[in-house]
């Protein structure tokens, strides 16, 4: 695109000025140019599509002149108000003054045809947009006398004025630089903050077609207030504001934990990467130069949509587990409470009967109990389900009432090799959901003193004996057999053991002595075993084992089922 303007030689160069405040003042008479101009360019822009779509195609040509002329002070004005081109005499404030007083007459004239033409137009909305171009370019007119005034005698003034360059801004008719308005509509609620009416105006305009609820804010203060009331879906935040700028307001939401999650896209006339990188860092999701280019207004407003939406239902479904996870721990807690509701009460009498039991999540494997089945036989045992959580309390809860019901149809309970193989019929892995369980199972008859008992896979029991006042090291009770569920014919046997008068039984899960020390190793049932030799261990109640269990292990909780039974004979 050439210009009549004259041209400007850009050889010469000048020395550097001292004045640490012109880069501000640089920078500021852009930021407030490129606002004014973009004001002409987006109302411009946004009519040109509007007269496409209703058939006003006598309107084009002035409005065509118009946004070609807003490109090109937007181009001038960023090509020539650059801090180092002025400080070294290759960019003339005074040219720059010059040229965009030329192109805001040519747009003013093109917008006085307009205004003719539209005059008999019903149209309200129209022509107050032709006003609102009106009062833009003549604010820049305005800007570029005093903005630019001071900085005249900071360059050449005898150097002729620059070429206008090129616009960066493409023609009106290019569909790449204004394509139609997009059909898909969306939801979400976008709060914009400028403290220029005409800014706010623009992004609505913009941004309402496509289906998002707007509000506008004019100030950092009223900003949060608006955000406090009703907390938006998208913030478009303008950076440079009186009084509580956009840093400032950035800050406060980013801080806060109700809002820090909002998306904010920055917005801005001055293209200031440290201003840019500062708002990043500080949390804000993209920035916008101004003036506003509508794709990229929709594609980032859509992007942070997106992942609003994203976030959003991240949270809803992190809530809704949150409330499954506390039902759960409900109703585990209640069938946790019923598993122990069937546990059995402490034994007093010839026979005295403690335990301890901690499951090491809310539900174990491990169930145990002790109840006479008739006046001389004392029925004793202990399983380990393999595995924890529902699947393993159910079985084990099944195995219990089985046994404290005594419904193995055909079965002799005073029997534990018996007992062992009608549970290994009645519960097959197969049927279980491939679970099988450990146990030991024993009767006690007071009559005689003897205690018969059988094992599937289960740890041996001991027995504790006290010979002339001494503890002795205690007996392993343990038969040979399978666990119980995964062999169709396993076979179990049982054995015999004489109870002395002061005796103690003890019976337990794996969990017991299995007990992770360090990050690699685990106790073994020897070194269990022989830790009875020690007086201190002898004389434990089920309740201080698991204590030294705790200890062993440094930690609050153990990896498996903690269950301890103990019967003393006297």
């Amino acid at each position: 695109m050439r210009s009549d303007l004259p041209s400007q030689d850009n050889t010469s160069t000048r020395p550097v000025i001292a004045d640490p405040e012109f880069g501000l003042r640089v920078s500021r008479a852009r930021h407030d140019l490129n606002n004014a101009i973009g004001q002409i360019l987006g109302f411009s822009e946004m009519l040109l599509e509007e007269i496409q779509e209703q058939g006003r195609g006598n309107l084009r040509p002035e409005l065509e002149l118009i946004h070609r002329n807003a490109g090109q002070m937007i181009a001038q004005t960023d090509e020539t108000l650059q801090t180092a081109k002025i400080e070294s005499g290759r960019a003339d404030p005074l040219s720059l003054q010059r040229q965009l007083c030329a192109l805001a007459a040519r747009i003013l004239a093109a917008l006085e045809i307009l205004t003719r033409k539209a005059r008999a137009l019903e149209d309200d909305v129209f022509k107050e947009d032709l006003s609102r171009i009106g009062a833009a370019t003549r604010h820049a007119q305005e800007l570029a006398s005093t903005s630019l005034g001071p900085l005249r005698s900071l360059a050449d003034k005898a150097q002729p004025p620059a070429p206008l360059a090129r616009s960066r801004i493409a023609s009106p008719d290019d569909p790449a630089r204004i394509p139609a308005p997009p059909q898909t509509r969306h939801e979400g609620f976008i709060l914009i903050v400028d403290d220029m009416e005409e800014n706010r105006e623009l992004l609505s305009r913009r941004l309402s077609p496509l289906g998002y609820s707007v509000q506008m804010a004019d100030s950092g203060p009223r900003a949060l207030e608006s955000v406090a009331a009703k907390p938006p879906d998208v913030i478009l935040l303008d950076i440079l504001m009186p009084g509580l700028d956009g840093f400032e307001v950035l800050r406060r939401l980013k801080a806060d934990p109700a809002t820090q999650h909002i998306p904010v896209i920055m917005l801005s006339a001055l293209d200031d990467e440290q201003g840019i990188a500062r708002c990043i860092e500080m949390g804000a999701e993209d920035y916008l130069a101004k003036p506003f280019n509508p794709v990229f207004l929709r594609a980032r407003v859509g992007a942070c949509m997106e992942k609003k939406r994203l976030r959003d239902r991240e949270k809803a479904t992190y809530e809704k587990l949150l409330r499954s996870q506390k039902k759960l721990a409900g109703e585990l807690a209640e069938a946790a409470a019923y598993v122990r509701s069937l546990l059995p009460a402490s034994l007093s009498g010839a026979v005295q009967a403690d335990w301890c039991f901690q499951p090491s999540a809310e539900l174990g494997g491990d169930a145990f109990g002790y109840h006479w089945l008739d006046p001389d036989h004392l029925a004793i045992y202990l399983l380990d389900v393999c595995g924890h959580g529902v699947g393993a309390a159910l079985l084990s809860v099944s195995v219990l009432n089985a046994l404290r019901t005594q419904t193995l149809p055909g079965t002799h309970f005073s029997k534990p090799a018996e007992v062992l193989a009608a549970l290994n019929r009645t519960f097959h892995m197969e049927s279980q959901n491939n679970l099988f369980f450990t146990m030991w199972y024993g009767v006690y008859r007071p009559s005689n003193r003897e205690l018969a008992f059988a094992s599937g896979g289960h740890p041996p029991a001991l027995l504790l004996v006290t010979e002339r006042g001494a503890r002795q090291l205690p007996v392993p009770l343990r038969t040979e057999g399978p666990v119980v569920g995964c062999l169709e014919d396993a076979r179990y046997s049982t054995a015999a053991q004489e109870i002395p008068s002061g005796a103690r039984l003890m019976v337990f899960s794996d969990g017991v002595f299995e007990i992770l020390q360090g990050s690699d190793r685990a106790g073994t049932w020897k070194e269990f075993f022989e830790s009875f030799t020690l007086p201190e261990v002898q004389n434990l109640r089920p309740d201080e084992r698991f204590c030294r269990a705790l200890q062993l292990r440094g930690a609050d909780s153990l990896e498996d089922d903690f269950s301890f039974v103990e019967l003393r004979f006297d």
